[in-house]
């Protein structure tokens, strides 16, 4: 007999403060979480205006104070006990049509600092209920309006050692802040304010509640909180597919950012942060923007609660769709859809950069007496130099296509044509500078036109069209390549159709294996299996993949690289005046194939204030 096992362990029953100590872990992981949690009761207790007060980054206060309907004395003792909850009955888990439902913020608020409720109902007496550390105390009387406040001081006082976890006040507190501002985006009727206590009352965000129309009311709360700029370049969607509705604003790929930080993504008026819609945000731009650049956006996608799961994580931060693709599939046409009617539209920062780079600085302010120092101007914004290598020869001579222009009259650059030329939105060409820059008058200023990028965009245009148009050339393989995946080939041959419609042909060849018989013709010779594991893993990490189509859309955009105008070339005022005519009708347009803008337009009246005329 073996005398040395060790003891065996004791299974124990732990006690509620434990219970509610482990539980805070998930919910709460920072004070912006609890400020999360309680913005959202408030919403969800019908409240019209919300204050939110912190001091010292949310670690030695909170506190949430809101005008909505407000609790009784009976209720208070249950606010804080675990899972109770009148968000739901327990019955449907699917049907959730409020932000909270799980019962276990103010409890695990509870158990890691003091916490405090003080609330009145209508028509009732207000009361107060404390909790510190997990130990409750009575209820008492206490004077207040009609509403809530909740007051927590202290956090993590009961758990010290996740106060080593917390990053600077200054970090903390701008975390608080994009919590309040993303529900602030959700919900435009409710006036929200975020207060700094921690030397004086100093009001970090403030917004008044919205009225009007959906678009009027939403793109005004929008403009508060993103800027105004962000919704003059911002394009309005508004979709429906399955029952499901997508609405918001998404911005024109000229007015993209250097990271994520501006999208901005909501399911049923929940802030999520979700692999797959920010993956067919992406997916959207992955037309216009190159991979170091962002899209600007803020969607709203509303579906039946059953066709959503949002109780995949206590933060509720994930959510899992019941048809993903249905979702995907929504987002990406209907934003594509959108960029496609805006033209050659191209954001306004885009001219507000140049006249910034064209206005000097003053290193020192003016004064009577003094010495002077040369002006100093800004760094270009934009170079004119591409990044791409030249492609292998695609059959494209170097000579630059010739335009289709009238020939039966004369072009008289100071003739009633180009009045009629001017009439355009790009208007009427009249000089080219360095052989690469087009001068357009128009009646209300002047357009600059980087040539080549202009085409380059038209061209591939072009050749997308005639792709869609006839369809992806396939290439037979003599022999199939035989990809051997396991299990994961069963998730490939589930999306065999699609990658049927961008040329890539596979079938089931035995237990675990592909066999790939046709390839898209333009990719040329392909390393088969490293391509189809690749779509793997985009598949299992995204829920659809988007990798065939987005290398063929980049060869294409390497072959009308070398097929557009060159710069360098001289052009004739009839072909600098039908290139302008081909901008306007084509879309996309306003910027060439890395996102950069095909093009300036200068307002006179904009340009009379660099001269000091106005």
């Amino acid at each position: 007999m073996n005398h040395n096992l060790p003891a065996r362990p004791v299974i124990r029953q732990l006690d509620e403060a434990a219970i509610n100590r482990i539980a805070a872990g998930e919910v709460v992981e920072r004070p912006a979480s609890a400020v999360k949690e309680l913005v959202e009761n408030a919403i969800d207790a019908g409240a019209r205006r919300i204050t939110v007060e912190i001091a010292d980054g949310g670690k030695t206060l909170i506190r949430v104070s809101d005008d909505g309907c407000g609790m009784g004395p009976e209720d208070l003792p249950l606010a804080l006990s675990r899972h109770a909850t009148s968000k739901i009955d327990g019955s449907d888990l699917l049907n959730i049509q409020s932000f909270g439902f799980r019962g276990e913020a103010l409890p695990s608020l509870g158990a890691v600092g003091r916490l405090t409720i003080t609330s009145r109902a209508a028509g009732e007496d207000g009361h107060t209920i404390s909790v510190s550390g997990g130990r409750h105390e009575r209820i008492k009387p206490a004077a207040m309006s009609q509403g809530t406040m909740v007051e927590l001081r202290d956090l993590f006082f009961a758990t010290p050692a996740r106060l080593k976890f917390l990053k600077t006040d200054r970090a903390e507190t701008q975390a608080i802040s994009d919590v309040v501002k993303r529900l602030a985006m959700a919900e435009p009727s409710i006036g929200f304010q975020l207060l700094d206590c921690s030397e004086s009352r100093r009001s970090l965000f403030a917004v008044e509640p919205e009225t009007g129309d959906l678009f009027d009311a939403l793109s005004s709360r929008l403009g508060h909180v993103m800027g105004r700029d962000f919704v003059e370049n911002a394009l309005q969607i508004d979709a429906t597919r399955d029952d499901i509705r997508l609405i918001g604003l998404t911005a024109l790929p000229t007015y993209s950012r250097g990271s994520a930080v501006a999208q901005y993504l909501f399911v049923n008026g929940r802030p999520v942060r979700d692999k797959l819609l920010i993956g067919a945000l992406r997916g959207a731009y992955s037309d216009f923007l190159s991979r170091d650049r962002h899209p600007a956006a803020a969607l709203f996608l509303e579906c039946p609660p059953e066709r959503v799961d949002v109780n995949v994580h206590p933060a509720k931060a994930e959510v899992r769709f019941r048809e993903a693709g249905v979702v995907r599939g929504l987002i990406v046409s209907s934003l594509r859809h959108a960029l496609a009617e805006a033209g050659h539209r191209a954001s306004s920062t885009v001219a507000q950069e140049t006249l910034g780079a064209m206005r000097p600085e003053m290193t020192i302010p003016r004064a009577y007496q003094g010495s002077y120092h040369a002006p100093q101007t800004r760094p270009e914004t934009y170079r004119a130099a591409y990044d791409l290598q030249e492609p292998a020869q695609f059959g494209f001579s170097e000579s630059a296509p010739q335009f289709d222009a009238p020939s039966h009259r004369a072009v008289d650059p100071v003739g009633p044509d180009r009045d009629d030329e001017a009439a355009h939105p790009l208007g009427a060409a009249t000089a080219q500078l360095h052989e690469n820059y087009i001068i357009a008058q128009t009646k209300t200023g002047l357009v600059i036109v980087d040539q080549h990028a202009a085409h380059e965009r038209l061209v591939y245009e072009k050749l997308k069209n005639q792709m869609a148009t006839h369809g992806v050339a396939r290439q037979a393989l003599l022999l199939p390549d035989i990809v051997t995946l396991g299990s994961e080939a069963e998730i490939l041959l589930d999306h065999a159709q699609t990658l049927a419609e961008f040329g890539l042909i596979i079938e089931a060849f035995g237990d675990g294996a592909i066999a790939v018989r046709e390839t898209p013709a333009i990719l040329g010779t392909v390393n088969s299996a490293a391509m189809l594991r690749d779509i793997l893993d985009e598949l299992t990490d995204m829920g659809d993949s988007q990798m065939v189509q987005a290398r063929i859309e980049a060869i294409l955009s390497r072959v009308a690289c070398h097929g557009s105008v060159r710069s360098g070339r001289r052009m004739r005022v009839e072909e600098m005046n039908a290139l302008l005519r081909e901008m306007e009708s084509t879309p996309h347009s306003g910027q060439c194939n890395h996102g950069r803008p095909t093009y300036v337009e200068l307002a006179l009246s904009d340009i009379e204030k660099l001269f000091g005329r106005r």
